[in-house]
């Protein structure tokens, strides 16, 4: 009876190992039982089952890979915000420096005015100049010949009442090097410029056309020379480097500098 109960419990033991390692015996005995359908199903559900966790995990890395994606797109976002605002910036300033020059552009076009009251004309071009700022250079160059005009007569003047010499002044080219105010007596030369608004620029270059007809023209100077510039505006730098080079600064009502004659070794 014992040797029977051990068989049975090995043949137990047999089955139960059979029906974990062996699928086809595992269909055998669940379809004898009635369960062979039903097994199939389960294996069928965990195989969709499987292949869900899957596409899951495919999906999981899909959406790793867009967050990246749209990390990185916020990132150029960010960086385009910030050239933006470094593009509005420049704006900004160009539109300071533009509203400078305006102002710049509008006092002098306040002294011309006071200049040229009377004239029908410059008050046109004032006019057009507010419409048209693309004609600045050249309503500026006919202002500057009429300047010219009046610095010339202007200048003569005051030879004749001051010093009691007479000289025809005007404009000479000597080797493509423009004078606005040029005139000579027996023994005096007189050579100067003529400027809207006068800066130290234009006293140098003043100084650099006497040194130039020194070399190449000497015949057009004379043992004294009169270096002037006549002008509407100068500001305190160019009066200092002037008073320092002996050049006479005048406006048509009075003198900025002092009327200084130099003697000078022409060759």
């Amino acid at each position: 009876m014992i040797a029977f109960a051990e068989q049975l419990a090995q043949l137990k033991r047999q089955l139960l190992e059979l029906l974990d390692k062996d699928v086809e015996f595992r269909y055998a005995v669940a379809g004898y039982l009635g369960l062979s359908e039903i097994l199939k199903r389960l294996d069928s559900i965990e195989e969709s089952t499987r292949k869900l966790w899957e596409n899951q995990n495919k999906l999981w890395e899909e959406v790793r890979a867009l967050r990246e994606d749209q990390h990185r797109l916020w990132e150029e976002v960010r960086a385009l915000r910030e050239g933006q605002n470094r593009l509005w910036e420049s704006v900004n300033k160009l539109w300071e420096g533009q509203n400078k020059l305006w102002e710049s552009v509008n006092k002098l076009w306040e002294e011309v005015r006071f200049l040229r009251l009377g004239q029908e004309e410059m008050r046109g071009e004032l006019r057009g100049l507010r419409k048209d700022v693309g004609g600045l250079k050249k309503t500026v160059e006919r202002l500057t010949l009429s300047l010219e005009e009046e610095a010339r007569s202007i200048i003569a003047h005051r030879l004749k009442r001051e010093l009691g010499i007479e000289v025809e002044l005007e404009r000479v080219s000597v080797d493509a090097m423009e004078i606005n105010v040029y005139g000579a007596t027996e023994d005096l030369c007189v050579v100067g410029e003529v400027a809207v608004r006068l800066g130290p620029s234009l006293v140098k270059e003043l100084l650099e056309k006497v040194e130039a007809l020194k070399r190449k023209k000497s015949g057009l100077l004379r043992k004294k020379v009169l270096k002037l510039i006549y002008t509407n505006v100068a500001i305190p730098q160019a009066l200092q480097v002037a008073q320092e080079n002996k050049v006479w600064v005048l406006k048509w009502d009075r003198d900025l500098t002092p009327m200084k004659i130099e003697e000078v070794l022409v060759n």
